[in-house]
């Protein structure tokens, strides 16, 4: 990560997110049983500012079915618990378990399209938001 960005400190975290900067993480914390998605949340959690953003490189969402079935349907909003007890995949079981325990809301969108980024953060993206 280094050739791409600078590496992580808490410090350089709270003074960019104190100056009204944007703070984008990328990476795991290295040890066994943590996903990234695990550790998304935990980083974004230790700020009060924060919010939690999940790309994912598919177009998969969360959904009322299978991606692969045309009667899908995705959902706007969900709560952390119904994400954890619909079984919906896009991200562990653990990490939205970590952001309801610490109420960090959670914008699930499909980085696979074309300017979705910058959509999410503008706050006009197309997305399922997770929270309380």
């Amino acid at each position: 990560m280094p050739q791409i960005c600078e590496l992580f400190t808490r410090a350089a975290a709270h003074r960019y997110l104190a100056e009204g900067r944007i703070v984008l993480l990328g990476g795991g914390t290295g040890n066994p049983f943590f996903t990234t998605d695990t550790t998304a949340v935990l980083a974004g959690s230790r700020n009060r500012r924060a919010g939690g953003a999940e790309g994912d490189q598919c177009r998969r969402r969360l959904q009322r079915r299978s991606q692969k079935d045309p009667a899908a349907k995705r959902f706007d909003r969900l709560t952390h618990s119904q994400a954890i007890e619909g079984g919906y995949k896009v991200m562990d079981a653990t990490a939205f378990a970590l952001a309801r325990e610490t109420s960090l809301p959670i914008i699930v969108f499909s980085i696979a399209e074309p300017g979705s980024i910058g959509a999410i953060l503008r706050g006009t993206g197309r997305g399922t938001i997770v929270s309380g």
